[in-house]
C-alpha cells in the first residue's frame, strides 16, 4: 500500500494544522464530517508472522484500535474539541473540561498510538536497518543490544497496561521511557522513535503472560525505515 505524507497523517486523525511527528499512513478519507477514522492497516493481518499473529492483529486493530476512535468521537461530540487536530487536543489535555478529560485522554491517546505503532512494523522480510544517523545515536546509546535490553527493562517495569518508548532526549540523544495505559508521549513534549504496545491485547493470545518473549520477538518486525524517519524527524526540532 502506499504510505500518507504527513498532510496526510494530520488529516488521518482528524488534524489539519501543526505537523505530527508520526510516521506514514496509508491513505484515508477524510475524516469529516465523520470525525476521527480509524486508519488501514499497512499489510495484511497475516505479515508479521510468526512474531506477531495474524488473529491478535485483526483484533487489535478492528476492535480495540477501533473501539478508541468510536469512544474519542463519542466524547468529544458537541464540544469544541470535536474540530481540533488530535495532536492539539493531547498536547492541551489539561484545558479539557473534568468531566470528558480523562476519555478523551484514555481514547485520543489510543488512537495515536495505534496509528503511530502499526507504521513502525513491518514484516521481518522487509524490517530493514537503523539509517546512519539512527545507528550512530543508537551507538552512542551504548549500542543495540543495550538499547533492546532498557526498551526491555522499561515494558517489564510498566505495571499493568502501558506502553515503552524510545523517545529522542536533548542533544539529540536517545532515551527510553515507559507511559501508563494510553497516555500519548505528545502530552509531555517527548518525540518517540519507536513504542511498543504492552497492553495484553497486543500479545496474549500468542505469548499468553510472557511480555518478555513478546517483546524481544517485537525487534524482528521493527520497521527501522520508518523508525529513522521519525529519527531524522525528531532531531529537526
Amino acid at each position: 500500500m502506499s504510505a500518507l505524507t504527513r498532510r496526510e497523517l494530520l488529516i488521518a486523525t482528524g488534524a489539519g494544522a501543526a505537523a505530527l511527528m508520526l510516521p506514514k499512513l496509508p491513505t484515508l478519507a477524510d475524516d469529516k464530517p465523520a470525525g476521527f477514522t480509524l486508519p488501514a492497516l499497512p499489510y495484511p493481518f497475516d505479515a508479521l508472522e510468526p512474531h506477531i499473529d495474524a488473529k491478535t492483529m485483526e483484533i487489535h486493530h478492528d476492535r480495540h484500535h477501533k473501539a478508541y476512535v468510536d469512544n474519542l468521537n463519542k466524547a468529544v461530540a458537541g464540544t469544541e474539541w470535536a474540530n481540533k487536530p488530535l495532536e492539539e487536543i493531547l498536547r492541551g489535555y489539561k484545558e479539557i473540561p473534568d468531566k470528558i478529560r480523562q476519555a478523551i485522554v484514555n481514547n485520543g491517546g489510543g488512537h495515536y498510538n495505534h496509528s503511530f505503532f502499526w507504521q513502525i512494523m513491518a514484516p521481518a522480510s522487509k524490517s530493514g536497518q537503523p539509517s546512519s544517523e539512527l545507528k550512530a545515536a543508537i551507538d552512542n546509546f551504548g549500542g543495540m543490544d543495550k538499547l533492546k535490553q532498557e526498551v526491555l527493562a522499561k515494558a517489564l517495569a510498566r505495571f499493568g497496561s502501558g506502553w515503552a518508548w524510545v523517545v529522542v532526549g536533548e542533544n539529540k540523544a536517545l532515551n527510553v521511557i515507559n507511559t501508563p495505559n494510553q497516555d500519548a508521549t505528545i502530552m509531555t513534549g517527548a518525540k518517540p522513535i519507536l513504542g511498543i504496545d504492552v497492553w495484553e491485547h497486543a500479545y496474549y493470545l500468542k505469548y499468553q503472560n510472557k511480555r518478555n518473549d513478546y517483546v524481544n520477538a517485537w525487534w524482528n518486525v521493527a520497521n527501522w525505515e520508518a523508525i529513522s524517519e521519525n529519527y531524522a524527524q525528531a532531531i529537526k526540532g
